[in-house]
């Protein structure tokens, strides 16, 4: 008796699990295990959601247009090079789709965004890992790595899970030394935390080839993660690729809404980025006081370092114990650490307080 069968790369896939937001047991839970924006959704946002309860019988602008044109007016790009997805996950999928497939190898870092690893896999690309160097893309790896079967490159700058972050000049070598038909997809999803003023999330290299794509997200900074938007800004025959091989409807109504608003929220963004740049040095201060090594990060979370997969297991469950869920990261190779993000100040300091009472118990 036989089954239906799937081609058997797929049955190599870990399914992405994300991160974790309740716990058996406690009521009040401080979720930090999926780098959501400290402050919650902005006003907007929920306003725009609530007034489409009536219309949402209505199939959504499978363009996304006024969503483009908001983006556009944002960050003074063109809207006719901007598409949007259902997340910036989606986009990547699709691009891995289109660009990838057997006998097309996909390259990206030892501890990059597992989506890629997933979506390149799920196309029939083998997916090429390239040594970091101290939990950094190495450039110089990447580009050693490269064969005629290399079609795509993924960089996410900022990375996930590590805040690791390569400058412009470092992210344009790259791009100089990457062949032309290989494509290079910048995973700029924590652009809007970056304060460092040699950061450039891929607009310059996207303007300056055509052969590099940017993708962004709407689920960090600006508060809409449980919404699922994200978009891309690339060369017009990318953009067409997508649009071509995307879904015909993957931005809800909702999201559609609730991103124009988001845009439009007056200061929301400066808000979030004051409040990353003040407590992400304290929450990182405050676990190297308790003798916990952190990486230094461009993101909205710390990378803890415990040295042990067993000290940084017990480490999780003792915030488990206390009501904070970090994000355990064995996952991309990293068994040893766990990532935190920055919440608010009363998440800061619990975490801090829960990690300095860890740190002086048997286990540290």
């Amino acid at each position: 008796m036989t089954t239906p069968r799937p081609r058997p790369e797929v049955l190599e896939i870990s399914p992405y699990v994300g991160g974790e937001a309740t716990l058996e047991g406690i009521n009040r839970v401080i979720k930090l295990s999926s780098n959501e924006g400290a402050f919650g959704v902005p006003p907007g946002a929920q306003e725009a959601y609530r007034r489409l309860a009536s219309e949402l019988y209505r199939y959504p602008d499978g363009g996304a247009l006024e969503v483009r044109r908001a983006i556009g007016a944002r960050f003074g790009l063109d809207p006719a090079r901007i598409v949007c997805g259902n997340g910036s996950d989606d986009l990547i999928e699709q691009l891995c789709m289109a660009y990838g497939g057997h006998g097309r190898d996909i390259l990206m870092t030892e501890h990059g965004f597992l989506v890629y690893q997933i979506a390149g896999i799920n196309a029939g690309s083998r997916v090429i890992k390239t040594r970091e160097r101290n939990l950094t893309a190495d450039v110089d790896a990447i580009l050693a790595a490269v064969s005629p079967s290399i079609r795509l490159c993924f960089l996410a700058n900022p990375n996930n899970p590590t805040g690791s972050m390569l400058p412009y000049e470092e992210v344009a070598r790259l791009r100089a030394g990457l062949p032309q038909e290989v494509l290079l997809v910048l995973d700029a999803a924590y652009a809007e935390y970056v304060g460092r003023p040699d950061y450039d999330p891929g607009v310059r290299l996207v303007n300056e080839t055509d052969n590099t794509v940017m993708t962004r997200t709407f689920s960090k900074i600006f508060g809409l993660g449980g919404m699922r938007i994200g978009w891309a800004y690339g060369p017009p025959a990318v953009i067409d690729v997508i649009n071509r091989v995307r879904p015909p409807f993957n931005v809800s109504l909702a999201a559609q809404a609730a991103a124009i608003a988001a845009l439009a929220e007056p200061g929301w963004v400066e808000k979030g980025r004051a409040h990353n740049a003040e407590y992400r040095p304290k929450l990182a201060a405050g676990l190297q006081a308790a003798g916990i090594k952190v990486w230094p990060s461009e993101g909205n979370f710390v990378l803890a370092d415990f040295a042990t997969a067993a000290r940084s297991e017990a480490a999780d469950a003792h915030l488990r114990r206390r009501g904070v869920i970090a994000r355990p990261v064995g996952a991309y190779g990293l068994p040893h650490c766990l990532r935190i993000t920055v919440g608010t100040a009363e998440e800061v300091q619990a975490v801090i307080d829960a990690l300095t009472e860890f740190m002086s118990g048997p286990h540290a």
